[in-house]
């Protein structure tokens, strides 16, 4: 038997896949809402945290809660996000120093001077995901190439895991969704690092693509 909280998402799931509640509208509050259901305020919430994981609404802080209209997917593949259309970009520049894990994945010395970049990428008013650049400052940085740049050999690692505090708050989702967590290390032809960018994708909104390509002396092997 469904407990009080999946009744009450049930209903408002319904509420908002039969159009009474749009998309890019705000929910009652949750105090007129656990009234309306007769249940407690944690209870109203425990339902309101099963629709924000499954992506259908979202929590804006001093704001309220807002029905979330269809989600732009992103397919990463070859190092770039496809498309890239219809989706704006807030940047954030900070210079700080190389710490903690930072250190090993640029392979400099604890201290050294960094610039990260920082881009939250938007679908209307809603986060979509989350990338951060870091360059070593020697020599002074120049704008992450990341994304453009075929010279460089590069290397990504993928992996899912449940974001971070941070992470959830910046893209407003369920601590409980799953992300896409993919690190590329671009380096030069001496195995310097250049640049590391780590991008963090939910899981509700994009996918990756891996494409081989074979030699003719593996399609002799395989046969």
């Amino acid at each position: 038997m469904p407990s009080l909280h999946q009744t009450i998402a049930a209903d408002l799931r319904t509420e908002i896949a039969t159009g009474h509640l749009k998309a890019g509208e705000r929910l009652p509050s949750e105090s007129r809402l656990a009234r309306h259901y007769k249940v407690s305020t944690p209870t109203l919430r425990n339902a309101l945290a099963l629709l924000q994981a499954e992506g259908l609404i979202e929590k804006i802080h001093g704001k309220g809660n807002y029905v979330r209209g269809p989600l732009r997917r992103l397919t990463y593949t070859g190092g770039r996000l496809i498309p890239d259309t219809d989706l704006h970009v807030k940047t954030r520049t900070t210079n700080l120093r190389a710490h903690g894990d930072l250190i090993p994945l640029l392979k400099v010395p604890a201290r050294t001077p960094l610039t990260e970049f920082l881009y939250l990428t938007h679908q209307g008013e809603s986060p979509h995901s989350l990338t951060r650049v870091y360059i070593p400052r020697a020599p002074a940085p120049t704008k992450p190439t990341w994304h453009l740049s075929a010279t460089e050999q590069s290397q990504d690692q993928i992996s899912a895991r449940l974001p971070t505090p941070e992470e959830a708050s910046m893209l407003r989702i369920s601590a409980t969704l799953a992300v896409l967590s993919i690190t590329r290390v671009s380096t030069d032809n001496t195995g310097r690092v250049m640049e590391a960018a780590l991008l963090v994708l939910p899981s509700d909104r994009a996918d990756a693509l891996f494409t081989t390509h074979h030699t003719t002396e593996e399609r002799e092997t395989e046969g």
